[in-house]
């Protein structure tokens, strides 16, 4: 598998597109902390000199073009951990931190998975269906919106589709939803994302949306990112391939992958009890719904969320930062 061959001759041509990139940062104090969410950003500040150098390792399968020599590379759980050191990363180089998670998520665990538990087995089942960032998986999941379409209409289920800024994706969600007999709302910029999850918080989060299917859809990509982030707080089960969402707070129902790596971050999620194993198949798919539908396997996962988050699991980006900082103080 091509996504699974990021082998020793890979790092050294990311090092390379690194060393091309040392101009735009070599005007910068080395001593500076760098942490860098992609390994071609810590590949090009080590190649510049800089001596405080944190790489955000992605994924949960080993590959040598993800870690950057010469950097701390920060991983997401300890298998990937392993692995690295059976590579041969220095250990001095590699640490685990947990996931890369956005703030306002994990300070939200304790409201959402309250929320969630309420409402497990007795509301509509709100899934949160976002497209990746190449709008891929256009034909696996405008086939799931069908099979799930008797259960829309039934009030048994509720959709959030994210089309993010792929034209091809909202025009193929539009597609499945009108040929399915179901109508929607269409959400298109920030100011209207935020004013539907406010609405949903409303009475206690006893509030329910228009329509039991939204489509969100956007011409900039930064709205399209965080539109995911921000409806994670009121939706019941991010439904998703294995992707970094894997490593989100929130019950997940992993659907095909795209790349091979991405089995792994699968397994992840459903080890820790907050995702399901990877759904290959629409009927899968299907199938998992049905039993969270029910009260048990979402109270289940949603405890799981809360454990995980005592012992900081989902504190991958606030420990990074505190690492950074302890190292330039230490470098004074």
């Amino acid at each position: 598998s091509l996504t699974k061959s990021g082998d020793e001759d890979s790092l050294r041509v990311t090092y390379q597109m690194a060393e091309q990139l040392r101009p735009v940062m070599l005007g910068l104090d080395k001593r500076s902390p760098i942490v860098a969410s992609h390994s071609l950003v810590a590949a090009a500040a080590v190649a510049a000199g800089f001596t405080n150098v944190i790489n955000l390792v992605i994924d949960n399968y080993a590959q040598w073009f993800v870690v950057v020599p010469g950097a701390l590379n920060l991983v997401q759980g300890p298998s990937n951990y392993h692995a690295f050191l059976r590579m041969g990363v220095p250990p001095s180089q590699l640490q685990l931190a947990g996931h890369w998670i956005p703030k306002d998520l994990v300070e939200g665990i304790p409201s959402a998975c309250a929320r969630r538990t309420k409402r497990a087995g007795c509301k509509p089942l709100r899934l949160l269906i976002p497209v990746g960032g190449a709008g891929a998986q256009r034909k696996f999941v405008s086939k799931l919106i069908r099979a799930l379409s008797p259960l829309v209409k039934a009030g048994k289920v509720q959709l959030f589709l994210n089309a993010g800024d792929h034209v091809h994706m909202r025009d193929a969600f539009i597609e499945a939803l009108t040929s399915s007999g179901l109508e929607y709302d269409t959400v298109g910029d920030m100011t209207g994302v935020r004013a539907f999850k406010d609405a949903l918080l409303a009475n206690d989060g006893e509030a329910e949306p228009k329509t039991s299917a939204t489509l969100f859809s956007f011409t900039d990509y930064f709205t399209a990112v965080a539109t995911t982030d921000i409806l994670c707080n009121v939706a019941d089960v991010l439904t998703c391939k294995p992707s970094e969402l894997a490593f989100y707070p929130i019950p997940k129902l992993m659907i095909r992958r795209v790349g091979d790596h991405e089995a792994y971050s699968a397994l992840r999620a459903s080890e820790l009890g907050d995702g399901t194993l990877e759904a290959r198949e629409v009927e899968d798919a299907l199938a998992y719904v049905q039993l969270m539908m029910k009260k048990e396997l979402l109270t289940e996962m949603n405890a799981s969320i809360v454990r995980n988050n005592t012992i900081g699991v989902y504190d991958g980006c606030k420990n990074a930062i505190r690492i950074a900082l302890e190292r330039a103080e230490a470098a004074e």
